[in-house]
This record gives structure tokens, C-alpha cells and sequence, in this order.
């Protein structure tokens, strides 16, 4: 199997399970940067979702033996507002779960992500983070490996190069500053100012 046809068995039974749930939830990570235009191979998807405790007993039970997944890691991720992650043991691709903090990017981002198609047989409709949204949910990984992942910072600059004059500059600027990297979106900004007038 390819990536893109592990990434759609390991991604479309989550998604699912989610949806009967009712739990709201995107795709975030290197696959929404993918989808976007700055493709990188993945061993692993990125979902960002509103999950609660009295989701958990029925969201482990539904995976069976198709994949590895903690109730303890899931319980203490669900209060900790952080991640945990879930294994498709076929093809052991990864579906690292993050917990919605519940802040004004946070729940912003979940109301901008959009319905769209991700390839593969069958292909799959997910909600995916904007550019915007990726970009800075990138800074803020950014600054949390004390700015040492190039990985990351290529990923930026990639999108902010692929927007070019259509980049939501009200949008970036509010949610650089209300997460605390404004300064990296200024650097960012500064450093591909050759494409704002148009897309590079």
C-alpha cells in the first residue's frame, strides 16, 4: 500500500467514529499542509478534535482490534487538553489525536476548517485546517521546539509562498498575536515579501 491509501485506511474509521459521536474535528498537521500545496510524505495524520470524557468508553470500544488504543491515554489527554495517539495496526500508520483547548484560535479554527476531499480509493471527505490556520498552528510548533524545527518552518514558508496575495493577512496577524508568535509571523512575513503581490 501507498502512503495516500494508508493514510485513508487508518484516517476514514476514525473519522467515522468521531461523526457517529458527533464530536467536531479536522485534520490539521502536515496532511492539511499537504492538501494545500506543501506536500511531505507522512507516516501519520493530525486530528484536532472536541472530545470529552463521556465520549471515551464508546470511542475506544468502537476500534475493536483494528487499532491500538489507550482509555488511560485517551482519559488523561481529554484532561490535560493534549494528544494521544491511535495505531492502525494493518498498516501502522498513526493518528495522533489533539484535544481542543478551547482557546479563541482553537475554536476559531474548528469553525473555519472546511469539507474537502482527501484522494485515495475511496476518497474521503474530512474537514481540513485552512492555510491560515495551519501556518500558525506551525509557529506555535515552532516555538515550542524553541524554534529549532526546520521541518516546520520550511512547512510556513511553503504555504505563505503558496498563498501569496490571497493570505488572510487579518486572520494571520490576530491569531499570531493571540497565541504568542506574532514576532515568528513578522519574521515569516518579512522573509517571502517578494510574494505578497502574487503567488510563488
Amino acid at each position: 500500500m501507498n502512503d495516500g491509501t494508508d493514510l485513508i485506511a487508518a484516517l476514514a474509521p476514525v473519522a467515522a467514529v468521531l461523526n457517529q459521536l458527533g464530536v467536531r474535528f479536522y485534520v490539521g498537521g502536515s496532511v492539511a499542509s499537504s492538501f494545500h500545496g506543501a506536500a511531505r510524505s507522512t507516516m501519520d495524520v493530525d486530528l484536532v478534535c472536541e472530545l470529552v470524557a463521556e465520549h471515551v468508553p464508546a470511542f475506544v470500544s468502537a476500534f475493536g482490534d483494528d487499532f491500538y488504543v489507550s482509555e488511560l491515554a485517551v482519559r488523561t489527554a481529554i484532561q490535560r487538553h493534549s494528544c494521544f495517539s491511535l495505531i492502525h495496526l494493518s498498516t501502522s500508520f498513526k493518528v495522533d489525536v489533539f484535544i481542543s483547548c478551547g482557546r479563541l484560535f482553537d475554536t476559531s479554527s474548528m469553525d473555519r476548517a472546511t469539507l474537502e476531499t482527501l484522494g485515495g480509493e475511496p476518497p474521503l471527505k474530512v474537514r481540513i485546517a485552512t492555510a491560515e490556520d495551519s501556518i500558525i498552528s506551525k509557529l506555535e510548533w515552532y516555538r515550542k521546539t524553541n524554534e529549532t524545527s526546520e521541518r516546520q518552518w520550511d512547512d510556513v514558508t511553503r504555504l505563505i509562498r503558496l498563498l501569496g496575495s490571497q493570505a488572510d493577512l487579518a486572520r494571520l496577524t490576530d491569531m499570531a498575536r493571540s497565541v504568542g508568535v506574532d514576532d515568528l509571523l513578522h519574521r515569516l512575513l518579512n522573509e517571502n515579501s517578494d510574494c505578497r503581490g502574487a503567488s510563488c
